[in-house]
């Protein structure tokens, strides 16, 4: 394995117990079912207790892929007793499979539409306080509040248009209340 672990590669077979930790935090053990060396990803089949006997729930096993440059320590906990790779105890839900992708982009897609392009850390942090509160997208570099209030750069009250007046002076309450709150955030300059 191409990694800075100490974990010799006669210890990646397939098999092997391992307890992970990855850059980003996570722990976890599982037992090794491949590791591609062209893409870097150790394939890895969750739940495994210290008696090397593989936890299941109605005989379904969680299959974790892994990109290598992500594990940060690695220690070999030993072999299984069982052959993960045993055919009569496979089992892969397609349907959940294509389900849990479907979703996973759908929330990929709506979390991106969150971001806005070409503005400012601060206009962010503006959008998520309304977005707290309020329904709102972006419109290129102008924040659409509840499809009518409109509020472009530098994002102040004074640049709030656009929408019934009560709708309007709500947007500009809740603004007001997000410049203030980043101001007293931010060192003095």
């Amino acid at each position: 394995m191409n990694m800075t672990t100490g974990v010799g590669e006669e210890e990646i077979a397939v098999g092997c117990i391992l307890a992970i930790k990855t850059t980003l935090g996570d722990e976890f053990e599982g037992q090794v079912l491949t590791f591609d060396r062209v893409s870097n990803i150790l394939v890895l089949q969750d739940s495994v207790p210290a008696a090397g006997v593989l936890k299941s729930s109605n005989g379904r096993r969680n299959i974790r892929m892994l990109k290598a440059n992500f594990i940060k320590e690695v220690t070999f906990l030993g072999q299984a007793d069982e052959d993960p790779l045993d055919v009569n105890k496979c089992f892969l839900d397609l349907n959940t499979l294509h389900s849990k992708e479907l979703s996973a982009i759908r929330q990929a897609e709506i979390d991106s539409e969150r971001i806005g392009v070409g503005v400012t850390p601060e206009a962010q942090s503006i959008f998520d306080a309304l977005s707290k509160t309020l329904p709102v997208r972006w419109d290129k570099t102008v924040i659409v509040v509840m499809n009518e209030v409109r509020v472009s750069s530098p994002y102040t009250s004074e640049r709030v248009t656009g929408g019934t007046p009560a709708a309007n002076e709500r947007v500009r309450k809740v603004l007001e209340l997000e410049r203030k709150r980043l101001q007293n955030r931010s060192p003095a300059q």
